[in-house]
């Protein structure tokens, strides 16, 4: 049996915490690699909408084992949140069903505090960060002085960390930031409580997984955001600050790359971003406002509107070859239902030029013109279809002409937000490469 990376393709927001739900039946473990609360996973089961945000979405199955990896950073306040409503619901009631990596890396209240000071400071040059500390945590994590778990289960070393971080922090919100200082005792007193609550989910993760895998147990890694926020791969600076593509599996779980046999893209049917940044096939008319509202496209962290547009294959194409994706999941295909053309972009055009790959260059994003190739749309709601030959024919054909452009296979089709809403075509568990 295969162990699987579930990967977002796009901008996130592509539906990743359904189809990990989904999949989570043929894993035993669920782990989550990198990103923090900035990001948030809906899934529906029966008709009951529950958001995450830290804890994997294996939560919502009943003999799973959550992860939270060391690729994460972590806000314990969220995450406690967090933990308290999925047992308020009847789920996770077992303390040894999660556990987080010793290794991650904790988001502080002076990572919150410059993350909102900065964003304000930029003015109309925002990146559209969520300001809740993850972009300064990272930083902090690659500068040497970021705040692990490990070092707050030792008080010694969290004092001392603390109280040197708190200094050289508080020095950069007066005078640059022109903010307040904050208190040591204060936050050295939270964070304490925090570490008496959380300390029974603390552990080497990595170990840990290595002697389950050892055992046979079937692994899914979960992102989150998505390859086009890739701090390395994705449209900077208008990214996410950590590596959200399958490489970021290994680094952000202490698991070798030889052991994830398949890697599974989620997108959608068109494309959405949140946020900043260049978005060549963005729609500015009633089309996008149909998008938007059929498609309830609203950040599940943040509630803010996303900006939607047709489907890119060049964007798509993009995160295929970054990340070695080996199935395709296309999820909100029922939204596109009831327009009579849908495009697909298959090239951009750009300093007078035709391009086929996605650019590095910003400059490059932003005056790219989408090369458009029209599709048949259909009429016919797609919410209750449940095989692919029951699709309408134009519906085959445009997820059959997004393989051959991508040249992917499309494994499954989600036709609505609930876990039975699904078109499966193949089961990434039981193909092992």
């Amino acid at each position: 049996m295969a162990n699987v990376a579930i990967i977002g393709a796009q901008w996130g927001d592509e539906g990743k915490g359904k189809i990990v739900d989904l999949f989570t039946h043929d894993a035993d473990i669920i782990v989550r690699f990198q990103g923090g609360n900035n990001a948030g996973h809906t899934l529906v089961v029966d008709g009951k909408k529950t958001v995450l945000h830290l804890v994997p979405s294996g939560a919502l199955h009943p003999g799973k084992l959550c992860v939270i990896g060391n690729g994460v950073v972590v806000d314990p306040e969220v995450l406690l949140k967090e933990i308290a409503g999925l047992k308020q619901n009847g789920w996770l009631l077992d303390d040894a069903s999660l556990r987080i990596s010793e290794e991650a890396h904790l988001i502080m209240p002076y990572h919150k505090a410059i993350d909102q000071a900065r964003e304000r400071l930029r003015g109309e040059g925002m990146i559209g960060t969520t300001g809740r500390g993850i972009g300064p945590a990272y930083e902090d994590k690659v500068a040497r002085i970021g705040i692990r778990f490990i070092d707050l289960l030792e008080e010694e070393t969290f004092q001392e960390k603390l109280r040197r971080n708190i200094e050289e922090k508080n020095i950069y919100l007066k005078a640059i930031l022109k903010e307040k200082a904050l208190d040591f005792d204060k936050i050295h007193d939270r964070y304490s409580g925090y570490r008496e609550k959380l300390k029974t989910y603390v552990t080497d993760t990595g170990l840990l997984l290595d002697r389950e895998m050892r055992a046979g147990k079937r692994v899914l890694f979960e992102g989150a955001q998505g390859t086009l926020l890739d701090v390395d791969h994705g449209t900077y600076p208008f990214v996410t600050s950590s590596n959200t593509v399958a490489g970021g599996v290994s680094s952000g779980t202490g698991v070798g790359p030889r052991h994830i046999h398949q890697v599974i893209g989620i997108s959608k049917a068109y494309t959405t971003r949140v946020g900043s940044g260049p978005f060549p096939t963005e729609l500015h008319g009633s089309e996008g406002e149909i998008l938007k509202r059929e498609g309830i496209e609203f950040g599940a962290t943040t509630g803010r509107p996303r900006r939607c547009g047709w489907f890119d294959a060049v964007a798509v194409r993009h995160a295929v070859r970054i990340s070695g994706i080996t199935g395709l999941a296309l999820t909100k295909l029922d939204v596109l239902t009831g327009f009579k053309k849908i495009p697909i972009c298959v090239a951009y055009r750009y300093d007078g030029k035709l391009h086929e790959e996605f650019p590095a260059s910003i400059r490059a994003m932003q005056s790219a013109q989408p090369i458009l190739e029209e599709m048949d749309g259909w009429d016919t709601p797609l919410t209750a279809v449940r095989r692919f030959s029951d699709l309408p024919a134009n519906a085959q054909k445009y997820v059959r002409r997004i393989e051959k452009i991508l040249e992917t296979e499309v494994i499954l089709v989600s036709v609505g937000p609930d876990r039975e809403q699904t078109v499966m075509l193949k089961n990434p568990f039981e193909a092992r490469q």
